[in-house]
């Protein structure tokens, strides 16, 4: 299930962002979990099971199109679907039409877009 980032999750947020190569440097995760926390349009959301954060996916809201900005799971939960569970997730809210990659988060998106297209098809 997708929650929301709050302030009191950042710990938990920020151990999720370092997953990823290009936020290991604290100051720039440091960066990160600011912008999330001051732009209007940036938006965090860390998926839960069960008990367990086990994944992060950040965006850049344009309008209809939500740009994946950040997208990283827990190592143990990887190869079981979370990420597109994630982004299947987002689309259902009905606030965003389109999903679309900035550099960073290039290579993982255009993997996950052909099975996300297979399923509302």
């Amino acid at each position: 299930m997708l929650i929301r980032y709050k302030k009191p999750l950042e710990k938990i947020a920020m151990g999720l962002l370092s997953l990823m190569p290009q936020e290991k440097d604290v100051k720039r995760l440091m960066e990160t979990i600011q912008a999330y926390d001051q732009e209007d349009d940036w938006y965090l959301y860390l998926w839960k099971k069960d008990e367990e954060y086990i994944g992060i996916v950040g965006i850049l809201d344009e309008g209809d199109t939500a740009t994946i900005q950040h997208i990283t799971v827990v190592p143990s939960y990887r190869g079981e679907g979370v990420a597109i569970a994630m982004l299947k997730e987002l689309l259902k809210t009905s606030q965003f039409k389109t999903l679309k990659a900035n550099d960073d988060t290039r290579p993982f998106i255009e993997k996950c877009l052909p099975i996300l297209e297979e399923a509302d098809a």
